[in-house]
C-alpha cells in the first residue's frame, strides 16, 4: 500500500500489526472475510492510501466469539479502544503517536454478509498471510452501492468512494449485478445506473473530492486526477444505463 505522507508509516505498521494477529487467530481467520479500501491497496487493485479494516461476517451467531477474540487482540498488542459501537462490531482504536499523527484506528465488521458476495482465498504479500478476501467483482458491485449507500445512511459522501470505481472500470474490472440486485432490493440495473448518474452529477463537488482524496493519494497523482473523475465515472454511469435501457 502506498504511503503519500511518511507521517503515516506508523499507521500502515499498526493496521498491518493488527491483521497479522486476526490473521494468526485460527477462529477469526474463518470467519472475518476482508474487503474495502485497505484490502483492495493491499490487493494492488487501488494505488491509494487507506486508513481503516473492513470486513464481512458471514452469521451474526459469532458475534459475541468475535468481539472477544478481537478485544483480547487489541490487549495483547497495545491498542485502547477509544471507542464502540453496542449495537454492531465497530471499534476505534486508539495507539501512541506523536502530536499532528494519525493516531486511531477503525475496524467495521458487516453482518450478515449479502448473500451474493463471493469471496477468494489470497495470499497478502506485506502481511505474509493466506486471507479471504471479497474478489473484484464483488468489491466493485459493492463500491458502487457505496457511493449512494451512505449518504443515503447518513448524509455523509465519501471522494474515495468515486475514486475507487474509477480505477476499477478503468482497470476493465466487472461488477457482480446480482450484489447490486440484492442490496438494492431492485433487479432494474438501468435504473440504479441512472440514479448513480444523477447523484453523482448533482451530490459530488469538487471540496468533497479534494478533501477526502489530498491525504490518500500522492501530490501529483492528486492533482492529475481530481478534476476528471466526477466527470469521467459520471461518463461511465450513464453508459452503463444506456446498456441496461438498451437490452
Amino acid at each position: 500500500m502506498i504511503l503519500p505522507n511518511p507521517k503515516d508509516a506508523l499507521h500502515r505498521s499498526w493496521l498491518y500489526r493488527l491483521l497479522s494477529e486476526i490473521y494468526d487467530n485460527e477462529f477469526l481467520s474463518e470467519v472475518l472475510y476482508f474487503k474495502g479500501g485497505t484490502a483492495a491497496a493491499m490487493l494492488s487493485w487501488l494505488d491509494r492510501f487507506s486508513v481503516d479494516l473492513d470486513f464481512d461476517l458471514a452469521s451474526g451467531k459469532e458475534i459475541s466469539k468475535v468481539r472477544e477474540e478481537m478485544e483480547t487482540i487489541f490487549e495483547k498488542i497495545g491498542l485502547t479502544i477509544k471507542d464502540s459501537s453496542k449495537n454492531v462490531p465497530q471499534y476505534f482504536l486508539k495507539y501512541d503517536a506523536p502530536e499532528n499523527f494519525r493516531n486511531t484506528l477503525k475496524i467495521d465488521i458487516n453482518y450478515p454478509a449479502p448473500k451474493y458476495n463471493k469471496y477468494k482465498k489470497v495470499k497478502l504479500i506485506e502481511i505474509d498471510r493466506i486471507v479471504t478476501c471479497q474478489t473484484k467483482e464483488t468489491m466493485f458491485a459493492n463500491k458502487l452501492i457505496a457511493l449512494m449507500g451512505r449518504h443515503e445512511k447518513n448524509g455523509s459522501i465519501a471522494g474515495r468512494d468515486l475514486y475507487d470505481i474509477w480505477k476499477f472500470y478503468l482497470q476493465g474490472f466487472s461488477y457482480d449485478k446480482d450484489v447490486i440486485v440484492e442490496r438494492r432490493k431492485n433487479s432494474d440495473l438501468g435504473f440504479f445506473f441512472k440514479e448513480l448518474a444523477e447523484f453523482i452529477k448533482k451530490e459530488i463537488t469538487q471540496t468533497i473530492i479534494d478533501q477526502d482524496l489530498n491525504t490518500l493519494l500522492e501530490n501529483k497523482e492528486f492533482q492529475k486526477v481530481r478534476k476528471i473523475i466526477k466527470n469521467e465515472v459520471y461518463v461511465w454511469a450513464s453508459s452503463e444505463m444506456f446498456k441496461y435501457k438498451n437490452k
